[in-house]
């Protein structure tokens, strides 16, 4: 009698835990098909052009000139350093292309010639951190490698408002971007 017995309280209890995780799975799977409010694009075609914006002025040359809140079109490569990527966030930074990446210098063997390491007096002038956002201006929280598909020492153009620090360094909040082939 209290081996049925044992086995009927075994029974039980796993009937009570197959319900209970068929209970829990079926919220987890609610929860993870409905869409969590966040300020990633529901397109990433918002923000990438398909055509290259005009008067687009160099990484130098902007950081001269761009006031706080005024339109700008910058144009710069991506790199400045060993990691010039903002992880998960759509922003990274550019270098005016006037610097020499590693990668331009016949022989020079750098594994990571995004740094500009052969250009290290020039670089703190001569770089723009681009933060990509959405229609509201909040920066868009998804990796701009994955986003945009996009690499060290691709070519980018890119449009929005421009912001100074005190110490004269330039953020581009970008609206529009677009890889240069």
């Amino acid at each position: 009698m209290k081996s049925v017995m044992n086995q009927i309280l075994l029974f039980s209890v796993a009937v009570c835990l197959t319900i209970g995780c068929g209970t829990y799975k079926s919220n987890q799977d609610k929860s993870t098909t409905s869409k969590p409010v966040t300020s990633e694009p529901e397109s990433k075609a918002e923000q990438l052009l398909t055509s290259e914006p005009a008067g687009a002025k160099e990484v130098i040359q902007a950081r001269k000139s761009a006031k706080n809140d005024e339109e700008v079109v910058l144009v710069g490569r991506i790199g400045g350093s060993e990691n010039p990527w903002i992880e998960g966030r759509a922003a990274f930074s550019i270098v005016d292309n006037s610097l020499k990446a590693c990668s331009d210098i016949p022989g020079d063997g750098c594994d990571k010639p995004w740094d500009y390491c052969c250009e290290t007096d020039k670089l703190p002038t001569a770089m723009a951190l681009i933060k990509v956002v959405d229609a509201e201006g909040k920066l868009i929280n998804s990796d701009a490698r994955k986003l945009f598909k996009l690499k060290e020492l691709q070519t980018v153009v890119v449009k929005g408002k421009a912001k100074r620090d005190d110490a004269g360094n330039l953020t581009v909040f970008a609206s529009g971007i677009f890889v240069r082939n």
